[in-house]
């Protein structure tokens, strides 16, 4: 018995040990990315600066950059070519306004403290970047900086990687979530992020699901899409947003000893509330929309807990009929929604018909 209470009091010695070394790695790699990303946006302020004293030629500028990567090159090593140095400069004049926005709140906000003038400059620029130069190296090529900000804030919140970055700004998560927004809602989207308070924030229409590897126009079912979906449930549910804790699939409903079967359930932390999906292939019908409606009755009714809100059901189809889908559900409906997925990423343009209509 001794053995067996030493065996693990040892593993858990090894289990602490280990997850202080593995936040101790993540904060080292988080310090080295904040020091280099701050380090290229002063150097690129320096070559910012030096070129607007009363040197705005072009030719000037490019023979600078020719000399100042020769000389870095030679001292330093690699990282310091022409083309890295116009980017550091670029992304000076492109970060630089949100700095000083966020600098100036600061200062009003601390206006009566007795502070130090130039630390809360370096202080602030420093905790303004939280994310890799990769990162910013995508960030920094969109035009739109309320569109650039909120992906930002995502980024950071939600530990994205590269990878998962390219992939939310390539299937227009801004773009899609702000179609169900108003000027007030777009708006907070680039300050705050995503923010879930209420069931239509979380909705996206359409979901992108190209990660699932099944072409546009092939013939597949129902039951393959949704296997497809559970082979790649991390991904799916970084495609449905924050909050989202899985809780079952095919969860069995019995009625009067007939049984239903709910495709996907999910639980959200910041609705507070399960959330029931299910998957149609091709034309949304009332009859989806009533089966769905059962669903989350019976969920309220029989599942739920006191202190949790009331259930959310989402149809995800490939077509629907925007009357169709209001004319079936009640006026004040807060609880069942259709959205529209596509297995392919869209096109630009498409994306852009998309927003238009």
């Amino acid at each position: 018995m001794s053995t067996v209470i030493q065996k693990a009091e040892h593993n858990e010695l090894f289990d602490n040990i280990r997850n202080l070394l593995s936040e101790v790695r993540k904060s080292i790699v988080k310090n080295v990315n904040q020091t280099m990303v701050y380090t290229y946006f002063e150097i690129g302020r320096m070559i910012v600066e030096d070129k607007q004293h009363g040197k705005n030629r072009a030719e000037y500028g490019k023979q600078t950059l020719v000399e100042l990567s020769k000389r870095l090159t030679k001292e330093f090593g690699k990282g310091f070519s022409v083309e890295n140095l116009d980017r550091m400069r670029y992304f000076y004049n492109v970060y630089s306004p949100a700095i000083s926005s966020t600098l100036l709140t600061k200062l009003q906000s601390n206006a009566n403290d007795d502070i130090d003038s130039h630390e809360p400059v370096r202080a602030i620029t420093w905790q303004y970047f939280q994310l890799s130069w990769s990162h910013y190296l995508k960030l920094m090529r969109i035009e739109n900086p309320a569109e650039r900000r909120f992906y930002e804030i995502e980024a950071a919140a939600n530990n994205w990687s590269l990878k998962e970055l390219r992939r939310q700004c390539d299937s227009a998560l801004y773009q899609r979530l702000a179609l169900s927004r108003d000027k007030q809602g777009i708006k907070e989207l680039s300050e705050k992020g995503q923010i879930i308070e209420k069931p239509e924030d979380a909705l996206k229409d359409p979901l992108i699901l190209e990660f699932i590897g099944l072409p546009e126009n092939i013939r597949y079912s129902e039951s393959e899409i949704e296997q497809k979906l559970i082979d790649k449930l991390e991904h799916f549910m970084l495609e449905l947003g924050k909050g989202f804790t899985f809780a079952g699939r095919q969860v069995r409903i019995t009625i009067d000893e007939k049984h239903f079967r709910v495709d996907l359930a999910f639980f959200n932390r910041h609705l507070k509330a399960f959330v029931l999906i299910d998957l149609k292939i091709g034309e949304l019908t009332h009859q989806d929309i009533g089966q769905m409606q059962m669903y989350v009755n019976y969920y309220d009714r029989f599942v739920r807990l006191e202190d949790e809100n009331k259930t959310v059901g989402i149809i995800l189809c490939q077509d629907k009929s925007e009357t169709l889908v209001r004319i079936t559900l009640p006026e004040d409906n807060r609880q069942i929604f259709a959205s529209r997925y596509q297995t392919v990423l869209p096109s630009k343009e498409e994306l852009q018909k998309l927003i238009e209509n």
